[in-house]
């Protein structure tokens, strides 16, 4: 038997596949083909029979047929042109799996047994296939460039040149690839990190692979590389905003938002997970008027905002993720607070001049103010009133200073304080006010001399009067204060009846009383004036003068006389009546006097009560005395005692009515039992004495003996009285 080896084609290597071609010849011969695989049915390996050196006939004769060690017959003998062909395909993948040999044994019979070698050529039929379609892969961001990640091996049927040659990767910026081959020279590809990765710059990786086998025309295989990046922490929170700035109004409700932060972390999962907080160097002050939400990361107001406490705040909030270690981003808020009108104008009254001379000249300074707005731009700006009416005036001095001026003429005793009121209003909408009020006294200069409550002081009094009782009192003010208005009495010197008016009055210098320093006699001294002085304390001083009018008032303290007829001192007087007198015969006239004035001098004559009273009568007012009545007979020559000057003559005052002065002056002497009474005039009147001097009964002029004063007297009744010769009175009323 003959064995023989042989290329395939193109220099392939062969799995060789032994087959018998039987047939009984008695010798037994051995050949070798070699053909490819894959070839169609009737592809003509080679010529049985010539190569047996049999012809077609014998081959035909002996009945030449082929047996398959294998139940598959992939060959048969073409008996008309000695021909071995296929007769049905081959796949030595399929029946040799990866042997480098493969072989089928074929026996020709009857005739004899030939055992024929057929190599079986690997055709690059088959194209390197990976197991899967898709190969995951999950590498760390954190492994080192350098780092090889093997991969899975492609699987190529083919043998020897046709099998795996190698693997490519896509192009890409991080991985490379590297092939190995195994000591029974197997490739497996190997994935090389040449540069460090970063998650969250690049997630993921889809890379090719491809397998390439040997063959010409090559083939090749490709499966997918879904390559996941792992994040590691290597990513800290990050603001959209690094430095924030917003606004909000002042006094806003609590819970109002102010802002909402956005931050992002490019890690995944828990390391990109973020929460909000206040950097741990927040101020107390601001963990008091602002909180943040953790998640939302929204800030709202916690407290009251003031503008006038703080118009901006600086709050740093930090994002941190939730890694280990966790990292941590920060952002700079700065909230403006915008201001409101919330707050008053302030006034303050800084320096204050109290009191303030009333002489002071105008534009004199009284008092420094300032005033203040906590409240910004329109709504701090300020303007001072001072309130209408006063002598006062605002002045500005610089900024938000003011001077308080005098802008008058200033009088304590008209007004000896002022109650200043500021109005402080601001600019805002609405405006809001405040004020301040203050009270600025004057003091007092002695610019006022005192002054008597009266212009002049009329005073009564009583003769006799008692010297530890004051006959009068002055009163004066003085409308300045202090020692201007402290008033001291003073009598000024003059001369009463020769001598000083000090030896008849004196006056308590502080209460202004007048005591007399002798008993009063109207009968001496009716009437005398006092120049009294009021003084105050001021410097130079100042004074004023008055004059006290003193009456002196009439006492009945003086017993009427008899002064006509005379009377003789130690007998009565005689009076003689005619027989032949008739009633209302006129025996006498008595005339009486009385030392006092007024009403007490007013005399009343009558008849003492007696036995004899009844014969005559006597007019009460003329003293004219008369017979009653007829004197009988036997009453004639006879003596009646009815007149005694202390006792018969009886005369009665009258305190009723008006005061009656009268003086009686007797004419010249007529006829016996005739007597003629010439008018006379007399002025009467309460007070007519003491304001009217007396008149003479025949002068027909009345003069003032005083300057009237009409608090004094505001009216005095005159009644002028004209005697005729018959007793009769007639009375006219001035």
């Amino acid at each position: 038997m003959e064995s023989r080896q042989r290329k395939g084609y193109g220099g392939w290597p062969v799995l060789s596949l032994w087959f018998s071609l039987a047939c009984f010849t008695g010798a037994t011969a051995q050949l070798s083909y070699s053909i490819l695989e894959e070839l169609r049915p009737g592809a003509v390996v080679g010529n049985i029979a010539k190569d047996l050196g049999l012809t077609v006939q014998r081959i035909i004769q002996r009945k030449l047929r082929v047996i398959s060690e294998s139940n598959a017959q992939y060959f048969e003998v073409n008996h008309a042109t000695g021909d071995l062909v296929i007769r049905q395909t081959i796949d030595r993948e399929h029946m040799c799996e990866l042997s480098s040999t493969c072989s089928l044994h074929l026996e020709i019979n009857p005739l004899a047994i030939h055992r024929v070698l057929v190599d079986i050529v690997d055709a690059n039929d088959n194209a390197p296939q990976f197991s899967t379609k898709n190969i995951s892969l999950e590498i760390s961001e954190a492994a080192a460039p350098g780092t090889r990640f093997r991969l899975e091996s492609a699987h190529d049927p083919d043998v020897g040149i046709n099998s795996l040659r190698t693997y490519h990767l896509a192009p890409n910026d991080c991985f490379v690839l590297n092939v190995e081959t195994k000591s029974d020279g197997s490739k497996f590809p190997e994935l090389v990190l040449e540069k460090a990765l970063d998650r969250e710059t690049q997630a993921s990786f889809r890379l090719l692979l491809t397998a390439v086998d040997g063959g010409k025309p090559e083939k090749s295989g490709s499966t997918l590389l879904l390559i996941k990046i792992l994040d590691v922490n290597d990513n800290a929170p990050v603001f959209e905003e690094p430095v924030k700035k917003v606004s909000i109004l002042e006094n806003v409700e609590p819970g109002t938002l102010v802002t909402k932060l956005n931050a992002t972390d490019a890690d995944y999962g828990q390391n990109g997970q973020i929460s909000f907080l206040f950097s741990k160097y927040t101020q107390d002050r601001v963990l008091k008027l602002f909180s943040v939400d953790s998640k939302t990361g929204e800030i709202r107001v916690n407290g009251q905002v003031d503008y006038e406490t703080a118009n901006e705040y600086h709050i740093t909030v930090q994002a941190r993720d939730g890694g280990t270690p966790a990292m941590e981003g920060s952002c700079n808020i700065i909230v403006d607070v915008t201001d409101v009108n919330d707050n008053s104008p302030e006034v303050t009254l800084t320096s204050l001049t109290s009191p303030i001379r009333e002489d002071a000249a105008p534009g004199t300074v009284i008092a420094l103010i300032s005033a203040r707005d906590l409240d910004s731009g329109k709504n701090g700006e300020v303007t001072l009133k001072v309130q209408s009416g006063l002598p006062f005036k605002l002045n500005s001095a610089f900024g938000e200073h003011y001077n308080l001026v005098t802008d008058g003429n200033l009088d304590q005793e008209t007004i000896a304080e002022y109650t200043v009121v500021i109005m402080a209003t601001d600019a805002g909408s609405p405006p809001l006010s405040s004020r301040t009020t203050f009270v600025v006294k004057l003091s007092d200069v002695n610019d006022n001399a005192p002054s008597f409550s009266q212009p002049s002081y009329s005073v009564d009094v009583p003769e006799n009067n008692d010297l530890s009782t004051p006959i009068t009192m002055v009163t004066a003010s003085d409308p300045d204060t202090g020692d201007n208005a402290r008033v001291s009495f003073s009598i000024l010197p003059s001369m009463v009846q020769g001598s000083p008016i000090s030896s008849y009055v004196y006056i308590n210098p502080e209460t202004g009383h007048i005591y007399s320093m002798r008993s009063l006699d109207y009968e001496t001294l009716n009437a005398f004036r006092i120049e009294v002085q009021a003084r105050d304390a001021g410097a130079p001083p100042r004074t004023a003068n008055v004059t006290v009018h003193v009456f002196v008032v009439d006492l009945n303290d003086n017993a009427p006389l008899i002064v006509y007829p005379p009377f003789p001192q130690d007998t009565g007087l005689l009076l003689s009546v005619p027989q032949s007198a008739g009633p209302g015969h006129l025996i006498n006239k008595l005339v009486g006097v009385d030392p006092d004035s007024g009403h007490n001098a007013w005399l009343f004559y009558s008849i003492a009560p007696g036995p004899h009273a009844g014969l005559f009568r006597i007019a009460p007012h003329t003293g004219e005395l008369r017979t009653a009545r007829k004197l009988a007979e036997e009453e004639g020559g006879s003596a009646y005692d009815i007149i005694r000057p202390s006792k018969d003559l009886h005369l009665q005052l009258n305190t009723d009515g008006p005061i009656r002065y009268m003086e009686v002056v007797g004419g010249a002497q007529d006829p016996p039992g005739t007597r003629t009474y010439r008018p006379c005039y007399s002025t009467i009147s309460s007070r007519s004495d003491f304001v009217f001097v007396k008149t003479p009964m025949m002068s027909h002029n009345n003069t003032l003996s005083m300057t009237l004063n009409r608090k004094h007297l505001m009216n005095s009744a005159i009644e002028v009285r004209a005697l005729g010769g018959g007793g009769g009175i007639l009375a006219n009323r001035v």
